[in-house]
């Protein structure tokens, strides 16, 4: 048996519960900008992908219109900070609704790096940050759509492997439903098939209901 599940217009915050508890787990953008008036801000936000390769544009959505995207609007730079699993209360604690005159670094004691390209700081206490020069700012609805060119990154030495993150040493933070947080739990290897070497058994796969 199935359910069916209908966005309804005069409910929307319902569906938009259904929908956070399926589209999981997803990963946090850490985002620090700075005011017109100076002040710093940062708050995590679970809607956030790569949009770009070539150039490199990383992406975020804004529920409503938060200090974020009025900062990146005014000053046109921001920052996506990594969330490791270590700083799990400290990402969470960033979300709480401040005034604009407070800065999320301050109230929540992170620490202040100061970014190679762009105005906003990095936190510190992040393994890894991507400084980035606004791209595009799209409305969608109730939400608010930030592209951001990357334009220099930074990575802790104690993550890599090689040139790369390790998945083990970022032990990254996400997003599930309700107020669910998960972990990278067991990491799975796998390479994608080439098709010269398609060992055809998968056409008979049969569905469980």
């Amino acid at each position: 048996m199935r359910r069916d599940v209908v966005p309804d217009p005069a409910d929307s915050r319902a569906f938009y519960r259904f929908l956070t508890s399926v589209v999981v787990p997803r990963p946090i953008a850490w985002i620090s900008s700075t005011s017109a008036e100076g002040v710093d801000n940062l708050a995590p936000h679970s809607f956030f992908t790569i949009a770009s390769v070539d150039p490199p544009i990383v992406q975020f959505t804004s529920v409503g219109r938060k200090d974020s995207v009025r900062n990146i609007e005014a000053t046109g730079e921001f920052v996506v900070g990594f969330t490791p699993e270590g700083l799990f209360e400290a990402v969470n604690a960033t979300g709480t609704a401040f005034p604009p005159e407070v800065s999320e670094f301050d109230a929540v004691g992170l620490t202040r790096e100061p970014s190679a390209t762009v105005r906003p700081p990095r936190v510190l206490e992040s393994p890894v940050a991507l400084e980035c020069r606004l791209h595009l700012i799209q409305e969608m609805g109730d939400c608010t759509l930030v592209f951001g060119e990357v334009l220099h990154a930074v990575v802790s030495e104690e993550v890599l492997d090689g040139d790369l993150p390790a998945i083990d040493a970022l032990r990254p933070l996400s997003r599930l439903g309700r107020n669910e947080w998960g972990t990278a739990g067991t990491i799975r290897g796998i390479t994608r098939i080439p098709v010269e070497d398609w060992p055809g058994h998968y056409g008979g796969m049969h569905r469980t209901t």
